[in-house]
């Protein structure tokens, strides 16, 4: 198993990026939280997790271990793939994920594209006593090799992408955009960049609830 990559970030895409480790190029899916966080030419080291089927290879990062440890046993719930097992992680933080199972909180795992209420319900049923209790730690801020600022020019772009690279139509990504703006225009004049994750999550809310 590939538990982390650690190295220069060769591309940045919709729904990954390339790694460049020893002199190769390893193509990872990512959620655009982590996405976000990536600065093509930067250093990064992402958590891991290879997903070996007959006909492919696919390796998922996460920003940090326990983003994959949660990512893997999502998986172990019935019905439950590394995609939407992504997805999850996509819309809620882990800290969420493990708060919306141990309350049994429906409403908020069926913001997850993909999950309906039964879906939700049999996530809770499975999962209650394997995911833990919920954390006060603030997984919304970067783990450490991840940059927590992208710079002013391309935060449309990027959450533009992320959003599309997770399903919604562009018109939509235009719609969430506009009412995320004056929380952009706030970031930059307080700080002088976004931070588009946090961003990112809060358009995600937005659409959930649309």
């Amino acid at each position: 198993m590939i538990a982390s990559v650690n190295g220069r970030v060769a591309a940045v895409g919709p729904d990954g990026a390339v790694v460049e480790v020893g002199g190769i190029g390893l193509a990872v899916q990512c959620t655009p939280g982590t996405i976000a966080r990536l600065q093509v030419g930067e250093t990064a080291r992402l958590a891991t997790s290879l997903v070996v089927r007959e006909d492919s290879l696919t390796l998922y990062g996460f920003a940090d271990d326990d983003e994959r440890q949660l990512f893997e046993l999502l998986q172990t719930a019935n019905g439950v793939g590394p995609r939407l097992a992504q997805a999850v992680l996509a819309i809620h933080p882990p800290r969420e994920v493990r708060r919306a199972v141990s309350m049994a909180d429906v409403k908020a795992l069926m913001q997850v594209p993909g999950i309906g209420k039964k879906g939700a319900e049999r996530l809770i049923l499975e999962l209650r006593d394997r995911l833990g209790s919920t954390t006060t730690d603030t997984q919304l801020d970067a783990p450490p090799g991840l940059p927590a600022v992208t710079p002013v020019a391309p935060w449309r772009d990027q959450l533009t992408a992320a959003l599309v690279g997770l399903g919604w139509s562009a018109k939509e990504a235009d719609t969430a955009l506009a009412q995320l703006a004056p929380v952009a225009d706030e970031q930059i004049a307080a700080t002088g960049s976004v931070e588009v994750a946090v961003l990112l999550r809060q358009a995600l809310q937005l659409l959930g609830r649309s």
